[in-house]
């Protein structure tokens, strides 16, 4: 079984090194060569993100490099990494390795239970928080979750965490229904797991809170409050015909 890794990154020189040499020294030691790929995927960066990631492939024959010509979301990076992948569990996670590779050992025996998505929750009363986010943070997640929960209807307990996994087929039919490209491509992707009706679960995670957050505290919360508003309307007709 082939497992593809999935990392969005944009203006990431700083802090992707280390995290790929820490992913691919542990994907290298529990599943061997050839059993796995890590694609990142730049989002147009400006810095040198791209030849920092080239440079490293000279020495990660698995490592490979996407290029988004311009700067267009995580959601949109994300969509275009998970439908280029080839392997048959396919997770994405962030550049800051917030979330630990090691953690797609809970992944695989939720796959093998029956789970097409598998969703690493921080809420998860087993989870282990190593650094809480701010007060403010935390608490805007908490409110948005609630919004979530009344305007989309999903009974979810964390769906911002950047750790997700997708059986193949299940990140197939998601990832090209995808329409939503900043942060709220989240809710969405969950979403039309529901409607499609793939099995999703939720796991407890060790998390680490990574100060220097890509989140803008007034706008895009803003932004995201009015995806919500969308999705149901974008995806009326989806399911009927489901994979």
């Amino acid at each position: 079984m082939k497992l593809s890794i999935v990392i969005p990154a944009y203006n990431e020189e700083a802090r992707l090194p280390a995290t790929l040499i820490e992913a691919h020294h542990w994907l290298l030691t529990r599943h061997g060569p050839e059993s796995f790929e890590i694609l990142v995927v730049d989002d147009g960066s400006t810095d040198a993100t791209c030849a920092t990631v080239r440079d490293m492939m000279i020495s990660m024959p698995e490592l490979e490099l996407i290029e988004q010509p311009e700067n267009r979301g995580k959601g949109a990076a994300v969509r275009r990494g998970m439908l280029e992948a080839t392997g048959d569990i396919r997770l994405f996670m962030d550049a800051d390795h917030s979330t630990h590779v090691n953690e797609a050992e809970k992944v695989v025996p939720a796959i093998a239970n029956g789970a097409d998505v598998v969703v690493a929750s921080r809420q998860h009363p087993e989870s282990d928080i190593d650094q809480h986010q701010s007060w403010l943070r935390e608490h805007m997640g908490k409110s948005f979750n609630m919004l979530m929960r009344s305007m989309v209807g999903l009974d979810m307990q964390d769906t911002q965490c950047g750790f997700k996994a997708f059986t193949a087929r299940a990140a197939e039919a998601i990832f090209s229904r995808q329409k939503l490209e900043g942060f709220s491509f989240d809710v969405e992707i969950l979403f039309l797991a529901h409607k499609l009706g793939f099995k999703t679960v939720e796991i407890p995670v060790r998390w680490v809170n990574e100060p220097n957050s890509r989140v803008r505290m007034l706008l895009d919360p803003m932004k995201m409050f009015a995806d919500l508003l969308r999705i149901r309307h974008m995806h009326a007709g989806d399911g009927r015909d489901k994979p």
